[in-house]
C-alpha cells in the first residue's frame, strides 16, 4: 500500500506523479491551463512528474514535466497502451485524475474508464473533481436523464477506488458515495494567469486603450452567458458616452461583432482582445476599472474567469447562485447581485460605477483574500501535504 504523505517508499524511490487530464496545452481551456500550472509547481518542489493527455503519440519533456500524448487517450484502445506504459514507470505512482465527465469522451459517459481507473489498485490514486455530474432535472429529456443518472455512477466509481478526494466547490462532494464524501477536499481552482503586472505594463496598456471608465469581461462567451452580459453592458453603456466596453478571452471578437450589429451606435465603444498570451491577458484585466461577470449558477471557486480579476485586485461585479458558497457575502471581495437577473447585476454596477472609493476597497478586498485563500501555493502546498501531516 502506498502513503498519502509523499515521503520515499519501495525502498528509497520517491513517488513520481501522473496526471491524467483531457486537455493539456496547447489544447485550451481552464483544466488544461490549471493542468499544467500544478504540474510544473510539483517539478519547482522537486517532484518527478509526468502528465498523459489526449493527442498525437509521444512524450517529450516541457519545463521538467514529462508529457506524454496517447490518441484516444480514455478509449479502450488509448487505455490500453496507457496500462502498458504505466505499468514501465518506476513505482511508486501517485495517480492524480483531473475529472470532467466530458473531457473523458463517449459523450460524458465513460464508465469503462472509470472502471479501468478504480482497478488500478498497484498505483495510489487521488481525483480531483472540476466538474462531477450532469444535473438531473425530472422534466428534462429522457436522453439527458440518462446522461445525469451515468454520470453520477462515473462519479460513484472513481470517488469509491481513491486514497484522496479533491473537488473544486464543496456542493460536489454532495454527489460523492456517502462513505467517502467526508473525506473530500475542497480546494479551490487558482487563477490560471499570471497574478502580477509590472505598473509599466498596466501604464502601457490604459494609454493604448484611452480613457475610460473600462467596463470588461473575462470568459467564452457561452450562449447563455453572453446574453445575460449583452442585457447588463448596453444600458451601462448607454447611460454614459464615456464608458467603455473591454471584452477579453476567446469567443470575445465573435461577441462584439454580434453586439456592434445589434447596436451600431455602441460599436465605435466595444473592443475586443480574444488572442492575447496569458501576461497580456492579465494586463489587460488589471487595466479595466470594473469586471462584470455573470454566472447563471452564480460565482463559485471553479471559475477561474472570475479567480484571474480576484488575483489582480479588479473590483468585479458578480452575482450568486446555487453553486456560491457562503464565503463570497462574508469576504466582501467582489459586489454580489443577489440574485441571477439582469437587474439586480445592472443595479450593482452602476452603484460601484458611481463611487470610486468602494470600487477600489473592493479591488483590495479581493487582492487580499485571493493571497489569504487561493494562491497556486496553497494547492500545492494541500497536494505535498495531506490533512494532519507536517510540513
Amino acid at each position: 500500500m502506498t502513503s498519502s504523505s509523499g515521503e520515499p517508499r519501495d525502498g528509497d524511490r520517491p513517488v513520481s506523479w501522473h496526471l491524467l487530464t483531457g486537455e493539456y496545452p496547447p489544447q485550451p481551456g481552464g483544466v488544461s491551463d490549471y493542468t499544467r500550472l500544478v504540474a510544473q509547481a510539483l517539478v519547482h518542489a522537486g517532484q518527478q512528474v509526468h502528465v498523459w493527455a489526449p493527442g498525437e503519440a509521444g512524450a517529450r519533456e516541457e519545463l521538467g514535466v514529462t508529457v506524454h500524448r496517447v490518441p484516444g487517450l480514455f478509449t479502450p484502445m488509448g487505455l490500453r497502451h496507457l496500462t502498458r506504459e504505466l505499468n514501465h514507470c518506476p513505482t511508486p505512482r501517485r495517480l492524480l485524475l483531473q475529472y470532467v465527465p466530458h473531457a473523458l469522451g463517449m459523450k460524458a459517459m465513460n464508465v469503462p474508464f472509470c472502471a479501468w481507473f478504480a482497478a488500478r489498485r498497484q498505483d495510489e490514486r487521488w481525483v480531483f473533481f472540476h466538474e462531477i455530474v450532469y444535473p438531473w432535472k425530472p422534466t428534462s429529456p429522457l436522453r439527458h436523464q440518462v446522461l445525469a443518472g451515468v454520470t453520477r455512477v462515473m462519479a460513484g466509481m472513481v470517488g469509491g477506488a481513491a486514497e484522496r478526494l479533491f473537488v473544486s466547490i464543496p456542493s460536489w462532494a454532495e454527489h460523492l458515495p456517502a462513505r467517502v464524501r467526508h473525506r473530500a477536499e475542497w480546494r479551490p481552482i487558482p487563477s490560471t494567469l499570471p497574478t502580477e503586472v509590472p505598473e509599466q505594463t498596466r501604464e502601457a496598456v490604459r494609454l493604448a486603450l484611452g480613457t475610460g471608465p473600462w467596463l470588461g469581461h473575462f470568459g467564452t462567451y457561452d450562449p447563455a452567458i453572453s446574453e445575460l452580459l449583452s442585457t447588463v453592458l448596453v444600458p451601462l453603456l448607454r447611460a454614459d458616452e464615456h464608458r467603455k466596453g473591454l471584452l477579453l478571452g476567446r469567443g470575445s471578437r465573435r461577441f462584439v461583432q454580434e453586439l456592434g450589429l445589434r447596436h451600431p451606435e455602441l460599436a465605435p465603444r466595444i473592443t475586443s482582445r480574444d488572442d492575447l498570451a496569458p501576461a497580456e491577458l492579465s494586463a489587460h484585466l488589471s487595466s479595466v476599472d470594473l469586471l462584470i461577470q455573470p454566472y447563471l449558477d452564480g460565482v463559485s471557486t471553479r471559475r477561474t474567469t472570475s479567480m484571474a480579476g480576484l488575483a489582480l485586485g479588479c473590483p468585479l461585479v458578480t452575482q450568486t447562485g446555487h453553486l456560491t458558497e457562503p464565503f463570497w457575502r462574508e469576504s466582501r471581495a467582489v459586489a454580489l447581485a443577489e440574485d441571477t437577473t439582469a437587474g439586480a447585476l445592472l443595479e450593482c454596477a452602476e452603484y460601484f460605477l458611481a463611487h470610486a472609493e468602494e470600487r477600489a476597497a473592493l479591488g483590495a478586498r479581493a487582492a487580499r483574500l485571493y493571497r489569504e485563500r487561493f494562491t497556486l501555493e496553497r494547492t500545492v502546498e494541500a497536494l505535498l501535504h495531506p490533512p494532519g501531516s507536517t510540513p
